[in-house]
């Protein structure tokens, strides 16, 4: 039985119902959609007296064709309502309508109004009816249809194949291309066009070529669409001069042809061409695209371009297709490959808040794992209003939510908060025990950390990697112990965890921070396998113990191995260079970042360059830099600055560094010492008082200098001219003592490095009671003769206190190092690793 005559058997059955859409929420909407978009002239027809079935055919095919499809239907319904009949046009516009809507459904039933009103041998109404079934995915019923068409043109072919085609029946579209020209159907711009698409998907190119010529030989070269897909097949086979050239002979090229040549050249890995063309198309005013904008971020992320990324992302965000989930993928991919992780960050949580909030809205119950994933999209929601929806479905209990929880609210700085959350969990697992771990080591609280590790072994929780490294990097805290770390470091061995990576890394950093070096390259030098945090927290740690070329030689190491580096690599390098006085070194490494690894330089970077050059001396050359940034400088550098001109006892330039930085940290004494101790150095001692006055006046409390020193596992602590510690006596009887030996080793105080306007004799009074010195007598009469010391300062070591050092390491045979907010500095007879430059 024929198609046709199946439906007649079915309009036998229905031929008192009326045509109807059937009751699914989605064809409520339509309906609803429908009447209340009616357009004007709609509203005219119906308060018409005279219903005029011409006027209605008219419309309905001018609703088509302006892809109003609701509208379509809507206006279909009311002319089977009134009884008005209908013509082969109309048909076709509703079959176009059901199946640009993908809506056999509703096509069923307009079928058979087809087969009763006897327009089933209609040409339009067949190729509409095959358009349908083959956008519906109903391939038989759309192939039954052509087949038993009376009359078919190049329309109903062209139709049939392209439904092949969207079904990827891609072997049957060429087995009907060539039946359509054994039978003498001339192809037309349509159908080459998705006959090229095949080939293209297929890889075909020699039948592509030969489609070329054909293409050329009925006149069609010419013709955009055409071009466009030729654009198409040439790039995916790889044959880019002829996708070129086509684009080159174009006369007309819409948004499509400027798509397919960006996205053709990314494809195929020529990034500088993809550019090219790119700033060709924008210059050319053609509209940027979806597609356009997903290719060129693709290439963003390739080529980790991220100036360009921001840009597309203002154009992105200027077009309003920011929200789009695919464009804001790839701005997070891009973001991602650049190392901007903070943009990338942002990115992810809207796009997780704005579905979060979508499935409450919704009245979608969320899991313990969608609270788990939301509770990580900060800063774009708060834990305080998810820990409300937590308690209110009761997952407040949970483990993975709450450790989850616990981790966001470390994050915002909620420590107490944390640690109630921490007490609700039911079962806590490892994870949430190392979760706690890692919070206070972020905020550097290794007395709650080491306290909370022994709670965890103490209550039979088997600690793994994590734990291990979340610990280690509490144990790196300035205020932590020294031998708390080397503590772990051993549990760590006992447990065979040394070796993973995310500790070995941990205690590299460690071991670093707390002063020893050559403990932190044994263990770099032992790592079976490295990631990038081991490279940096050597380099790092070579620049800040004052062993630049040990640095440079690390950097060489990953330059000879073809490693990946980041922002932070060349921010330990450049630092490395600013500590040894490296200028010249340190400017080319800063190119070697933006020219060879394409590193935009951030606020940090700038920051590095400004001061190599100011502790130099260098300052015209650091203003330069200043100036030629790309965005305001920032507290660090004017500070930087202004540091440089006490230094280097320029003024001018101090005192409007020192304006910078006030104005940009009101509040912060450290401006204002800092702008007073450089008047006071060059001895502008009105200045200097004014500056003084103003500090009282704004009621800022100036940063006390402390040092403090680790003895038997008890840390001491001693201000300048500290007179409190038990052992006081003692430690001002060993000042003098030193300080007859150093007088005979030749020291003569530098009083320039008191900042105050008083006479000599006082002076040199208080250099001898800075607080680093008394650590450092406290240390000498407390340990065995020839043990090494270890100092921590909280502020930078003067000048006067660094000679002293150096001579006390010399006549003492002691091994001193001393951390200050700068750098290590690791005194040995007499000499000290920066080499009195820092």
């Amino acid at each position: 039985m024929s198609l046709s005559r199946k439906w007649l058997e079915l309009i036998k059955t229905r031929t008192k119902q009326p045509l109807t859409i059937p009751r699914t929420p989605f064809h409520t909407q339509l309906q609803y959609a429908a009447f209340s978009g009616q357009s004007f002239e709609r509203h005219l027809f119906d308060k018409s007296p005279h219903q005029n079935p011409v006027q209605y055919n008219r419309l309905l095919f001018q609703y088509s064709r302006d892809n109003l499809h609701w509208e379509a239907l809507n206006l279909f319904l009311g002319i089977r309502g009134l009884g008005l009949p209908v013509v082969a046009s109309t048909l076709s516009s509703v079959l176009r309508a059901c199946g640009c809507l993908f809506d056999h459904v509703i096509g069923r039933q307009v079928h058979c109004v087809c087969v009763k009103s006897g327009f089933e041998d209609d040409v339009s109404v067949g190729t509409s009816l095959v358009d349908l079934y083959m956008k519906t995915n109903n391939v038989e019923y759309g192939r039954k249809v052509f087949d038993e068409m009376n009359e078919r043109n190049v329309v109903s072919w062209t139709s049939l194949l392209s439904g092949y085609a969207h079904n990827k029946l891609n072997e049957q579209v060429l087995v009907l291309f060539h039946r359509m020209q054994v039978e003498g159907v001339e192809p037309n711009s349509f159908t080459f066009t998705t006959i090229l698409g095949v080939l293209a998907n297929e890889r075909i190119v020699e039948r592509g070529v030969q489609v070329h010529t054909m293409v050329i030989k009925n006149g069609f070269e010419v013709d955009t669409s055409v071009c466009n897909a030729l654009i198409s097949m040439y790039f995916k086979s790889a044959i880019i001069r002829d996708a070129r050239t086509v684009f080159d002979s174009m006369e007309d090229r819409d948004s499509v042809t400027w798509n397919s040549m960006v996205a053709g050249y990314v494809t195929n890995g020529l990034h500088r061409e993809a550019f090219q063309i790119f700033n060709h198309m924008r210059s050319a005013g053609a509209e940027l695209t979806w597609s356009a904008f997903i290719s060129i971020m693709k290439l963003c992320a390739n080529t980790k371009e991220l100036r360009f990324a921001q840009q597309l992302h203002c154009l992105v965000v200027k077009n309003g297709i920011e929200f789009d989930h695919d464009i804001r993928l790839g701005l997070m991919v891009a973001y991602s490959k650049c190392r901007e992780m903070e943009d990338a960050s942002k990115i992810f949580s809207t796009t997780a808040v704005n579905f979060f909030c979508q499935m409450i809205k919704d009245g979608v119950r969320p899991n313990d794992f969608t609270y788990s994933i939301i509770l990580t999209a900060q800063p774009a929601i708060s834990p305080f209003q998810v820990h409300a929806q937590i308690i209110k479905t009761n997952y407040q209990k949970s483990s993975s939510v709450g450790t989850a929880l616990l981790d966001a609210y470390f994050k915002v700085g909620k420590v107490n908060e944390a640690a109630k959350v921490f007490e609700l969990i039911d079962e806590k697992d490892v994870v949430a025990w190392s979760a706690m771990l890692a919070g206070c080591a972020q905020i550097g609280d290794t007395e709650a950390a080491v306290k909370i590790f022994r709670q965890l072994t103490s209550e039979g929780v088997k600690p793994n990697e994590f734990t291990f490294s979340s610990v280690i990097n509490a144990c790196a805290a300035p205020t932590a112990a020294v031998e708390q770390g080397k503590q772990f470091h051993a549990f760590s061995i006992k447990s065979k965890l040394n070796n993973a990576l995310c500790v070995s890394s941990a205690l590299v950093t460690m071991y670093a921070k707390k002063g020893n070096i050559e403990c932190a390259k044994e263990v770099f030098k032992r790592q079976g396998e490295r990631d990038l945090v081991s490279w940096n927290s050597m380099i790092a740690g070579y620049a800040q113990h004052g062993q630049a070329r040990k640095a440079l030689e690390i950097f060489g190491e990953m330059q000879n191995q073809g490693l990946e580096m980041d922002g932070i690599t060349f921010i330990g390098v450049i630092t490395a260079c600013t500590h040894a006085g490296l200028v010249d070194e340190g400017q080319q490494y800063f190119d070697i970042m933006v020219k060879d690894h394409h590193i935009y330089p951030t606020m940090e970077h700038y920051s590095c360059m400004v001061d190599l050059y100011s502790r130099a001396g260098m300052l015209e050359k650091a203003m330069d830099i200043i100036n030629r940034m790309p965005f305001a400088a920032g507290a660090t550098v004017w500070r930087t600055v202004l540091a440089a001109c006490r230094v280097h006892r320029n003024v001018d330039l101090g005192k409007l560094a020192g304006e910078k930085l006030i104005s940009l940290q009101p509040k912060d004494s450290a401006a204002y010492v800092l702008l007073s101790n450089m008047y006071a150095a060059a001895g502008h001692w009105q200045e200097r008082a004014k500056v003084r006055k103003l500090i009282d006046e704004k009621k800022l409390k100036k940063e006390a200098g402390y040092s403090w020193i680790e003895v038997k596992n008890k840390t001491h602590s001693f201000l300048a001219g500290d007179h409190s510690h038990p052992k006081s006596d003692q430690i001002y009887s060993k000042l003098e003592e030193l300080s007859t030996r150093l007088k005979g080793a030749g020291y003569k105080p530098d009083k320039n490095y008191v900042l105050q306007d008083i006479d000599d004799e006082h002076k040199e009074a208080i250099l001898s009671q800075h607080s680093e010195r008394l650590a450092i007598a406290f240390g000498l009469i407390t340990t065995p003769a020839g043990a090494p010391l270890q100092i921590v300062k909280n502020l930078r070591v003067c000048g006067d206190c660094h000679t002293v050092i150096k001579l006390i390491s010399k006549i003492e045979e002691r091994d001193i190092v001393v951390r200050d907010t700068n750098r290590f500095h690791h005194f040995k007879e007499g000499l000290c690793s920066c080499g009195d430059f820092w």
